[in-house]
């Protein structure tokens, strides 16, 4: 990685020239929103398709360079962890069978990845967090080998002045410290594109606002991370804490997130979100920009705002304003984020079209939401729906109501008119939108995970249970039927073979004890848990030590009143790692003649391997 870090530090020169061509973008784009240059008599629609590379184990594959290679194709992309992929579709204008041909390219672009991947022993899943990542897998090693990714890691990182910290509660709790961004690559996505006139941008931005709860909780599709069940759509909060560059301090201060969704609504036109947004966040990447956008307009050329773009990509906002150039004619749309990959390109599909015919059906009754709604309502709606999915409790318009009520009552019918009013084909409209009605009814993606994740946790370990979780989701994924219609997993076969880490048969659920305690507490537990080995641990959280019931069998004198853990526990403790194979860790205990080894990660303990697992 060395030879990345000083591709990585700011040029000041390149830094100063970007800065000046950062406000010239926005000059610029005022001249043209002035001149009525901007697009203005065509709806069009786009989408960007994320996706999981996973080997034939089901665990993520770092071999996104080599399949992009073999794809030959200008539609993908890398991400920043070499095991995600990303397709760009083509924007077709929102008309008659429009959806049709997204999906259809959509299906061609898929198949390509699914053939160039087979030929590198790798396999593509549509979810929006993989359930196998681990955190082996969030290390630098696993980031995409191109400059810009390390550049925006170490800025990042330098602004933040400390590891990452990830603290998120839902049914479990997952609380740990990274030293990269690399949590950021855990999500996958299907982000959507809605081109909109200029002169209507700021209301149609608003009420993208509004609708974003509603929509987010039918789509939820992701609630499992490092083992761990937490919200519904847990890529909204771990997109916001891995980017999260706010320092910490005893004062109260007001700091916006570069990952959020927003502070108020907004006014003017789409170039105060702009303004606002480079007001309130520093340029993270720079790159060089060879003409002014202000003197392409002099020549009579339309600019493409390059430095406005880069900044704005480095800006998260989960309904994001964008400015593009297609044939040679500017256009203003607006990209939904928060849509997660899966759990097939149907019901991904159903979401698009959803979402399109919400965007174009806008009753005149909230052109003005300010006036309708408060901002912090629907921004706790947001919260909510990424919380709780289909079982969100909204407030709309000042009344309380279920995501199931709210959808088919009020929002299902605005979709109608949205895309009725673009001649959308019908059969198209009752197809795609049945599929969000039926999907009220549940489950959704996030539901259908979660009730088999559970049921296969009580069959097998954590590991085993996420393994075959991910299998299930890709063979469903491959007949393309929706979420709403999948069966429960059945049926699963191991082969005891198939295990070759100490990290897929260890046990994580680990009872521990802080060294100052009595020996005799510790006794207790080990005999009322029936456990033979105790780890312990010191004040901030390191493994110190280990407790046997062997070992203390040969203290017959020892008082356990007076006597501490730390007194009597084995200090020099043989250990493992979660990588370490299996076959190598029994070796270890043979060799040492020890029924157990635990399992850290540095110094901290994961987990414990013993002869019941072995």
């Amino acid at each position: 990685m060395g030879e990345h870090i000083n591709k990585s530090v700011f040029d000041s020169e390149e830094r100063k020239a970007f800065v000046r061509h950062l406000i010239d973008d926005v000059k610029a784009l005022e001249i043209l929103l002035e001149r009525g240059l901007v697009e203005d008599d065509v709806v069009r629609i786009g989408a960007e398709q994320e996706m999981c590379l996973v080997d034939d184990e089901f665990r993520p594959s770092p071999k996104s360079l080599e399949i992009i290679e073999t794809i030959d194709d200008p539609h993908f992309t890398t991400e920043l962890a070499n095991y995600n992929l990303e397709a760009n579709l083509d924007p077709f204008p929102l008309e008659k069978e429009c959806f049709q041909k997204v999906e259809r390219q959509l299906g061609q672009l898929l198949d390509k990845a699914k053939a160039a991947s087979k030929e590198h022993q790798s396999k593509v899943v549509l979810t929006g967090i993989l359930p196998t990542i681990s955190k082996e897998e969030l290390g630098m090693d696993y980031m995409t080998p191109i400059p810009r990714y390390y550049k925006l890691n170490d800025t990042l990182k330098m602004w933040r002045g400390d590891d990452f910290s990830v603290r998120i509660r839902g049914v479990d709790e997952l609380s740990i410290h990274h030293d990269s961004v690399l949590f950021e690559a855990c999500n996958t996505s299907f982000q959507l594109h809605l081109q909109v006139a200029p002169e209507d941008f700021i209301k149609s931005y608003n009420w993208s606002q509004a609708i974003a709860g509603p929509v987010l909780g039918v789509s939820c599709n992701s609630p499992l991370l490092l083992g761990k069940e937490l919200w519904k759509e847990t890529r909204i909060a771990l997109f916001q804490q891995s980017l999260d560059t706010r320092k910490w301090s005893h004062a109260v201060k007001e700091q916006v997130a570069r990952v959020g969704f927003g502070e108020h609504w907004q006014k003017g036109s789409v170039v105060n979100i702009f303004k606002e947004d480079i007001s309130t966040h520093r340029i993270v990447l720079t790159k060089p920009i060879w003409k002014s956008a202000l003197q392409l307009l002099e020549e009579g050329k339309i600019p493409k705002l390059e430095a406005l773009n880069l900044f704005n990509g480095t800006v998260y906002r989960w309904n994001r304003p964008c400015y593009g150039v297609g044939n040679g004619k500017p256009h203003v749309r607006i990209e939904n984020r928060y849509i997660p990959a899966g759990p097939s390109m149907i019901d991904q599909m159903a979401n698009f079209a959803f979402w399109v015919g919400l965007m174009e059906g806008r009753p005149k009754a909230y052109d003005d939401l300010p006036d309708v709604m408060d901002f912090k309502e629907v921004r706790q709606n947001f919260i909510v729906a990424a919380r709780n999915g289909r079982q969100a409790q909204f407030s709309w318009q000042g009344k309380n109501m279920t995501l199931k009520k709210l959808i088919k009552n009020e929002l299902l019918p605005i979709a109608h008119e949205g895309l009725k009013k673009h001649q959308i084909n019908e059969n198209d409209i009752n197809r795609l939108l049945g599929i969000i009605e039926a999907r009220v009814n549940g489950p959704t993606g996030a539901e259908w995970q979660i009730n088999n994740f559970r049921r296969l946790r009580k069959q097998m370990k954590l590991d085993s249970a996420l393994v075959q979780l991910t299998k299930a989701q890709f063979e469903k994924q491959q007949d393309n039927i929706p979420v709403h219609q999948w069966e429960p997993v059945q049926g699963i076969v191991r082969k005891r073979e198939s295990f070759r880490w100490v990290g897929q048969i260890m046990s994580t659920r680990l009872l521990k004890i802080d060294g100052d305690d009595y020996a005799n507490l510790a006794l207790s537990i080990m005999q009322w848990n029936n456990i033979h080995h105790l780890p312990v641990e010191n004040t901030k959280g390191e493994l110190v030590g280990l407790l046997t019931w062997s070992h203390i069998d040969q203290m017959k004198t020892l008082d356990t009143t007076e006597a501490r853990v730390s007194d009597i526990m084995i200090k020099k403790v043989i250990t493992a790692a979660p990588k370490m194979e299996i076959e190598t860790a029994k070796k270890m205990m043979q060799d040492h003649q020890i029924g157990c080894l635990p399992v850290c990660e540095g110094s901290s303990l994961v987990g414990i391997i013993s002869k019941v697992d072995l």
